[in-house]
């Protein structure tokens, strides 16, 4: 008798908390249009956000697809492209593609990336805040159209010895050169919802 009268009150119990675990998490959307190059991020289906963009340009093409945010690093840079700064990082390919913040926000709109979704550093940041307040698990990241006439994009390294450079010296930075400057880094965090060795690298910068 005694089992049987708590099984109710147990029970409600349950059912009452049910709700406010599912509310914990919301699940959030970002969406990249590589056509019209802008993000729109919604929670739940309310849209928050929509920001201007620079994603990959010509050869160096951002992929389309439905991807799920793994790694998270506040103040990552670059190991591929001369240690350029890449503020608020979440990395969504393990070929190392991420969305971070960027210092060069006249490039924001234009296909100039090596391969990365570039955010000015205060949306960046916002976005950042958000994933790690709503968990990687519950964060989708889906990229969709093409690149709209992609400009050439900058050398990231200097220049090689030619007749019109026969020293080799660094040419003059072009206006999509990812070597952009950056305040030098006070801290650095990473944040992983479930830390994992890592049996291979992918610290590939875009």
């Amino acid at each position: 008798m005694r089992i049987s009268h708590l099984i109710a009150p147990l029970t409600a119990a349950a059912m009452s908390a049910l709700p406010l675990g599912q509310a914990a998490y919301a699940e959030l959307l970002i969406k990249v249009d590589k056509s019209a190059q802008h993000m729109t991020v919604t929670v739940n289906g309310e849209q928050l956000y929509n920001w201007p963009v620079t994603t990959g340009g010509s050869g160096y093409d951002t992929p389309s697809g439905t991807f799920k945010p793994f790694r998270m690093e506040i103040d990552h840079y670059s190991d591929e492209y001369d240690n350029a700064p890449m503020p608020y990082s979440i990395f969504f390919t393990q070929t190392g593609n991420a969305i971070h913040g960027t210092y060069e926000q006249r490039n924001l709109g234009r296909a100039v990336s090596h391969g990365c979704v570039r955010l000015s550093v205060k949306n960046a940041a916002t976005l950042w805040n958000l994933v790690k307040q709503e968990k990687m698990a519950n964060t989708k990241v889906v990229l969709s159209g093409a690149i709209p006439d992609a400009g050439p994009v900058a050398r990231a390294r200097p220049m090689p010895q030619t007749a019109n450079n026969p020293t080799g010296a660094p040419m003059p930075l072009a206006a999509d050169e990812p070597r952009y400057q950056a305040p030098s880094p006070q801290y650095q965090r990473r944040y992983d919802d479930n830390p994992l060795p890592v049996l291979f690298p992918f610290l590939f910068g875009r």
